[in-house]
C-alpha cells in the first residue's frame, strides 16, 4: 500500500534484507557503468606504460611472477566474457568474482609498479617537514616504535593487522559477488582506483623515506614489514641503478600519503552498509591503522593525509553516482509498507 509520495529528493525505501542494504535491482541501477570502469583501467595501463618507458624501466615478460599474473589476468578476463550472460546464480557469482577480483588486483598491481618510475623522477625527501608537523600534533613516533620493540606480542599482532590489507578486500568483493551487489562493488573499486591515483600524484611532490630511516640511530632492534624500502630503493631509482621491476618482489614506495590508511578508510566505508561485515571489518581495519605507524614506518601526518585522500575519493564517486541517478531514477520517492 502506498503511504507517501514525494517529488524530490528521491529514494525508494523497501523492506530491507538482513544486510540493511538495498535490493539488487536498485543496486544494479546505481552501479557505475562497466564501460567507465574498463576505460579508466585502460587509461591507467597506458599511463603506466608511458611512465615505464620514460624512466627506462621494464618488466621481464618471462619471469615466473609475470607469467603468473598474466595467466591470472587472462583467466579472469576470459571468465568474465564467457559468463557475460550467466544462466544460473552460480555462474553469475563466478562472473562477478572474475570481474571484481581481476579489476582490483590489476589496479593494485599497476599502482605498486607506478611507484617505481614516479620515484625515479622525484628529488629530495620532505621528512623534516613531516616530522615538524608530527611534533605540532604531539605524536612521538620513537616512543611508539619503542613500545613495539619491547613487546613481541605487539610485533606479531601488528604484522598480522598490517597484512590484513590483502584479506579485507577479498572478503568485501567476495561478499558483493555472493549477494549480487554490483553497485557496491564497482563503487568500492572506483573509490580505490581514484584514491590510488591521487596518492601517486601527491607522492611526486612529497616523497619521504619514513621515520625509521630518518629518526632511528644505530642498530635496528625490530624491522617492520615495510622495512626501509623508500630509503634504499628510491635513491637507486633516481640514479638509474635499477632497470627491471620484479612483480614478485614489489615494494610500495609511497610514504606520504599513507595508502594503508587510505585503504582502511575505504574498507570501512564499503563494509559499513552491510550488517554482517560492518563491525568485524571495522575492528580489523582499526587494528591495521594502529599498526601502520610502525609496520608502515609512517608519520601521523602521512596517515591523516591518507585518510583525507580516501574521504575525497569516496565523496567524488558518490557524487558521480548521485548525478547519474538523478535524471530518471530520482524523480519521485515511493515509501511502501
Amino acid at each position: 500500500m502506498r503511504l507517501f509520495h514525494f517529488s524530490r529528493p528521491t529514494f525508494r525505501a523497501t523492506r530491507l534484507s538482513d544486510d540493511a542494504q538495498t535490493d539488487p535491482a536498485t543496486d544494479h541501477a546505481h552501479a557505475i557503468p562497466g564501460a567507465w570502469v574498463a576505460g579508466g583501467t585502460l587509461l591507467s595501463l597506458a599511463t603506466l606504460i608511458a611512465l615505464m618507458l620514460w624512466q627506462g624501466l621494464r618488466i621481464d615478460p618471462w619471469a615466473w611472477s609475470t607469467i603468473i599474473f598474466f595467466t591470472l589476468g587472462v583467466t579472469a578476463a576470459a571468465t568474465r566474457y564467457a559468463l557475460r550472460h550467466p544462466p544460473t546464480p552460480g555462474r553469475r557469482i563466478a562472473r562477478d568474482i572474475a570481474e571484481y577480483f581481476g579489476l582490483f588486483t590489476l589496479i593494485s598491481l599497476m599502482g605498486a609498479i607506478a611507484t617505481y618510475p614516479l620515484s625515479a623522477g622525484t628529488q629530495g625527501f620532505i621528512d623534516p617537514t613531516l616530522q615538524r608537523i608530527d611534533d605540532m600534533l604531539r605524536f612521538n613516533w620513537l616512543a611508539w616504535y619503542d613500545l613495539v620493540v619491547a613487546h613481541r606480542s605487539l610485533q606479531l599482532l601488528g604484522t598480522a593487522a598490517y597484512q590484513s590489507i590483502y584479506i579485507t578486500p577479498a572478503i568485501l568483493l567476495g561478499y558483493f559477488a555472493w549477494r549480487d551487489h554490483r553497485g557496491a562493488a564497482r563503487s568500492f573499486i572506483a573509490s580505490f582506483w581514484l584514491a590510488a591515483v591521487i596518492s601517486l600524484v601527491l607522492f611526486c611532490f612529497i616523497p619521504a623515506q619514513g621515520p625509521l630511516a630518518s629518526q632511528w640511530q644505530g642498530p635496528i632492534p625490530y624491522m617492520p614489514v615495510s622495512q626501509l624500502s623508500e630509503s634504499t630503493i628510491i635513491p637507486e631509482l633516481r640514479l638509474h641503478m635499477i632497470s627491471h621491476v620484479d612483480l614478485g618482489d614489489l615494494r610500495g614506495l609511497v610514504s606520504a600519503p599513507s595508502f594503508h590508511t587510505a585503504s582502511a578508510v575505504l574498507f570501512i566505508a564499503a563494509a559499513w552498509p552491510f550488517r554482517r561485515l560492518r563491525w568485524p571489518l571495522t575492528i580489523v581495519n582499526i587494528a591495521m591503522l594502529l599498526s601502520t605507524p610502525v609496520e608502515g614506518t609512517h608519520y601521523l601526518t602521512d596517515m591523516i593525509a591518507g585518510a583525507l585522500v580516501a574521504i575525497f575519493a569516496i565523496f567524488v564517486v558518490k557524487l558521480i553516482e548521485a548525478r547519474r541517478s538523478s535524471p530518471g531514477m530520482m524523480d519521485s520517492v515511493t515509501i511502501r509498507a
